[in-house]
């Protein structure tokens, strides 16, 4: 019978590890790790601070842009950012985020929303 086992370079390898491999040499992997913590945001801070925030961005050094509702809301946030950076980070099991900034949500004007006028 014939040894059907593979070793090296031809070795079945699974598809994670490939696009792992891939996003790197890309140098993309970056990039994805941080549109991963947007994506987690709601589901890292709850319905309650979700409702009101919205995680915008995330520069390349490591400030994550959230968007905010209310002044009241964002004192309150400035205040467990620390929590908050720690929660993000494990969540996503990176160190992507370093600080968060808090920038007030402006109400825009009725018909110059993102679908724009009708």
């Amino acid at each position: 019978m014939k040894d059907d086992t593979r070793s090296g370079r031809n070795a079945p390898r699974p598809i994670a590890e490939l696009l792992a491999a891939a996003l790197k040499a890309s140098g993309l992997d970056d990039d994805v790790e941080r549109a991963q913590v947007l994506a987690l945001w709601p589901r890292i801070v709850g319905p309650q601070i979700a409702g009101v925030t919205d995680a915008r961005l995330i520069a390349e050094d490591g400030t994550l842009v959230v968007g905010v509702k209310t002044h009241a809301w964002m004192q309150e946030l400035g205040l467990m950012e620390r929590s908050l950076v720690a929660r993000v980070n494990d969540a996503a099991g990176t160190t992507t985020v370093r600080r968060i900034r808090w920038e007030l949500l402006r109400d825009e004007p009725h018909g110059t929303g993102r679908h724009g006028a009708r």
